[in-house]
């Protein structure tokens, strides 16, 4: 039975240790090293006196009685706290004069009393102070002390979560009297259409008396369109930066929260501060997270997210007007947003910002070599020339590169050489360690030779700015690299002989591969030209009307971007249709490849030349080129020539 009591306590006093333990590991070791310090304070004083008489001849308490009844005890002091007696010996040197009995625990030794009065002896009682009760008074009010502070702690934390509990439908849009981005509309070059339609949104918000005197009113919402990178949030920073007024800013993943509820309140709360600071600016960037079509995917949508379009919807152009205020989103998807977010009345503009054109590219790179030393000899115009279709970003990050290729080289300003490698960087990749001279690279300079030779030969083709068969990041052995029409591009206005002529390049290295090596030493290489043929093809026939099936379109070209939306809609043509379709796509892919192999057969003297050059150069330049190839070829000097001027 007490050995079953003994582990019943043993057991609650472990899990009262464990619970301690989760309670606060520090708070424990806090406690004991208290108690060490408070042991070693109180409870070494007594053993320091011990440790002085140990060193005595120790004397009984029945050898002190019979000193006393033998008249040799002189003085006797009490110490009960201890339950020790100092005793006082007559006829002793100084040192041994006075020595320490103790004394029997719990008793009152009433014989030494009585032994003491009998022969006269003086006795006196001298208390010592109890250490014991000070250290246990301060022990517990350390713990009371700790307690309290845990509870404090905790008390805490829970108006803490219970304030950020009240907080989530409060706004988080960023807040500015003055907006001072650092960034104006002259810091903003390469889209001067969309930047004069917000420099007449600053005008309303400054002068707006100009506008309200022919009936105008000022635009409630402003939708920036346009693909990544090209400059739509800058344009926001300059409107806050040029506008004077107030500014929320904030993105459209911040309203919705995985509470229910949360996003339209913060849509609410959004608005009522607006009001109170009007006139103002609200500028939502990526709108699409909140703006999405309702109803779309299979099994409706997200209602917590829908809920917040509804007030957003309402906000902007509801019941309740909000005059004064602007709201400025920017998307690169617009063809995900609802259409009732769309609509005049909520954003009563759509300005696109498009990719620059010559002009914009040069007036971006303008602004971005203000603060970057260049060389004299670097020419910002050739630069715009080679850079079609980059993006403001891209072309930022471009300048950059080219900056730190030109601090990695220790050079004191940046030069065309880095310019050139800048671009190929960005475009293909990070430069990686030439080939040796091998089979490889020798298949791949065939390769690349034969796509380059297409670019020149061929008369729809854009001209060749570069052939090179340094491999790149990215598992890419070399390139050729045209210099694109920009007009056409621009206006995507492509004919069907230009698509032809691009079909057949894509096929040129693998043309020259099989003219060159056989069947049977084909790669692989030419996987990514095979798909873009794939596409180019399938859209002359089913969107272009390109093809002997007629000047119709069999394929929309829309790619829903919602899963489940036409899940169960029939095909937009029958079996048969498609598999004409296959063959017109085959028909216009083998009749390129055939006029690509012919090409290459004709010219494989030059071809072989060229890959010599290019095997001890590893880069050809589109000027030095197209020189190679006029001295080999009958090519007609204007069409040279157009490709030079192209180029230029």
């Amino acid at each position: 039975m007490k050995q079953a009591d003994h582990n019943t306590s043993v057991r609650q006093l472990s899990r009262h240790g464990k619970k301690s333990r989760r309670a606060g590991t520090l708070v424990t070791g806090t406690v004991t090293a208290m108690w060490l310090v408070l042991q070693g304070t109180f409870g070494s004083l007594p053993g320091l006196a011990q440790s002085q008489t140990a060193e005595r001849e120790a004397l009984t308490y029945s050898e002190l009685l019979k000193k006393i009844d033998a008249g040799q005890v002189n003085r006797i002091e009490l110490d009960p706290a201890r339950g020790v007696a100092q005793v006082q010996l007559k006829g002793e040197s100084q040192q041994n004069a006075t020595q320490e009995v103790t004394l029997f625990a719990g008793d009152r030794n009433p014989e030494l009393i009585e032994a003491a009065r009998k022969n006269n002896v003086d006795l006196e009682v001298q208390r010592s102070p109890d250490s014991s009760a000070v250290a246990w008074l301060i022990m517990h009010g350390l713990l009371v002390f700790v307690l309290i502070m845990v509870l404090l702690t905790v008390i805490r934390r829970t108006t803490n979560a219970s304030g950020q509990a009240m907080n989530f439908g409060k706004s988080r849009a960023r807040f500015q009297m003055e907006a001072k981005t650092g960034v104006l509309f002259d810091d903003v070059a390469g889209i001067e259409e969309a930047k004069e339609e917000l420099q007449e949104v600053v005008s309303f918000l400054k002068k707006p008396e100009r506008f309200t005197a022919v009936g105008a009113k000022i635009p409630k919402g402003v939708l920036l369109v346009g693909p990544p990178g090209t400059g739509k949030t800058l344009l926001a920073k300059a409107i806050a930066g040029e506008a004077g007024v107030p500014f929320f800013s904030i993105s459209g993943s911040e309203f919705v929260e995985m509470f229910v509820g949360v996003g339209a309140s913060r849509v609410r709360d959004l608005f009522k501060k607006a009001k109170e600071n009007a006139p103002c600016i609200i500028f939502i960037d990526e709108i699409d997270a909140v703006g999405r079509q309702r109803g779309a995917g299979i099994g409706g949508g997200n209602d917590e997210r829908e809920q917040t379009l509804n007030q957003l919807l309402t906000e902007m152009d509801g019941f309740e007007g909000n005059t004064g205020i602007i709201i400025i989103a920017a998307t690169n998807r617009p063809d995900v947003l609802d259409s009732a977010l769309l609509r005049p009345g909520r954003f009563d503009r759509q300005v696109t910002v498009d990719l620059p054109g010559y002009k914009g590219r040069l007036g971006i790179l303008e602004v971005h070599a203000r603060n970057k030393k260049m060389d004299p000899e670097v020419s910002l115009e050739a630069i715009a020339r080679r850079t079609p279709g980059f993006s403001g970003a891209e072309l930022a990050n471009m300048l950059n590169e080219a900056a730190i290729l030109t601090a990695r080289r220790r050079k004191d300003a940046i030069t065309m050489l880095e310019i050139d490698d800048a671009i190929d960087r960005v475009t293909t990749g990070m430069t990686l360690a030439p080939l040796l001279d091998s089979k490889k690279k020798r298949l791949i300079a065939y390769h690349e030779a034969g796509h380059a030779l297409l670019m020149t030969l061929l008369k729809n083709s854009d001209p060749l700015n570069k052939v090179t068969i340094i491999p790149r990041s990215g598992g890419i052995g070399g390139f050729a690299q045209q210099t694109f029409n920009e007009e056409m591009i621009d206006s995507g206005l492509y004919t069907r002989a230009w698509l032809l002529d691009r079909i057949t390049i894509a096929l040129g290295g693998r043309a020259a591969e099989q003219e060159v090596f056989g069947d049977a030493e084909i790669t692989v290489g030419a996987s990514n030209d095979i798909q873009v043929v794939a596409n180019l093809a399938r859209e002359m026939v089913t969107r272009y009307g390109m093809s002997d099936l007629g000047p119709f379109a069999l394929e929309s070209g829309n790619t829903e971007v919602f899963l489940g939306r036409d899940w169960m809609s029939r095909a937009e043509y029958s079996e048969e249709v498609a598999t004409k379709i296959d063959q017109q796509v085959r028909q216009i892919a083998v009749h390129c490849y055939s006029e690509a192999r012919r090409i290459v057969r004709e010219h494989r003297d030059l071809l072989d030349q060229i890959v010599e050059i290019l095997l001890d150069q590893e880069t050809i330049e589109g000027e030095q080129f197209r020189q190679i190839v006029a001295q080999h070829t009958a090519l007609p000097e204007k069409q040279l020539a157009a490709n030079r001027v192209s180029a230029s």
